[in-house]
């Protein structure tokens, strides 16, 4: 666990520091940062996806964890609890501090996504939790430092309780003790297929950002698919 724990903490820091500068850009200028993030986005999303040796396993996984996270309705679920530590935190506050996080939610949903997601912190999680190699994700927290910069500076304070409350004790934590539990249970083409499920997800989260659809992906319904693959290999094998 100390490789995530570092991993949140550059998270934490790099967010707060692009805060400080947060009023001090434009508002057209925040916005190019934001573009410039969902295009960022899409090239780490293909290079995770056209890893894949079995599209058949990406598409049949996206289908039926799109459909149980549908059904558990998880993004609600980090949406609602992205509003409530926001109503937490402009309890008894201004309104010029409402303005300032006004982005809270839709920055809390975006980074979770984004620094949860992807064949680093998939691979990084694995390796650490059954070689104790924590190389990878050192390599990650040097690159989530730069983008939580440009993220806190684009998209505010949520970006921030985003490493606090979703990357630690949820998704990177929990991925990290399982790949401990599981061991060599979990093959090299589980994590390859698991890695491109995460890597299609980013797209969407990068649709998102560039305000490409009319109605925004619901990117976090599709998160139980990252898991299935750890099923299809089982079975076929």
């Amino acid at each position: 666990m100390p490789a995530v724990l570092v991993n949140t903490a550059t998270v934490l820091v790099g967010s707060l520091i692009g805060i400080l500068f947060r009023n001090r850009l434009r508002e057209s200028l925040r916005n190019a940062v934001m573009k410039a993030l969902g295009l960022c986005t899409i090239l780490i999303g293909i290079s995770s996806a056209i890893a894949t040796q079995n599209l058949l396993c990406v598409i049949l996984c996206m289908v039926v964890g799109t459909v149980i996270g549908e059904l558990l309705k998880i993004d609600d679920g980090i949406e609602h609890a992205g509003d409530a530590i926001k109503a937490k935190l402009l309890k008894g506050k201004g309104s010029s501090e409402s303005r300032s996080m006004e982005n809270f939610t839709d920055g809390f949903v975006s980074a979770s996504i984004l620094f949860c997601i992807g064949s680093m912190t998939i691979m990084g999680s694995l390796e650490a939790g059954i070689r104790h190699d924590y190389s990878i994700i050192y390599a990650k927290s040097m690159m989530d430092f730069v983008s939580s910069m440009a993220f806190g500076a684009a998209m505010g304070f949520g970006v921030t309780c985003s490493a606090a409350f979703v990357l630690v004790f949820v998704f990177q934590g929990a991925l990290t003790l399982l790949a401990g539990v599981l061991g060599s249970a979990l093959s090299e083409a589980a994590v390859t297929e698991m890695s491109a499920v995460g890597g299609v997800i980013l797209l969407g989260m990068a649709l998102n950002l560039l305000e490409c659809s009319r109605e925004r992906i619901k990117v976090a319904n599709m998160l139980p698919a990252i898991f299935l693959p750890i099923l299809w290999v089982s079975v076929l094998s």
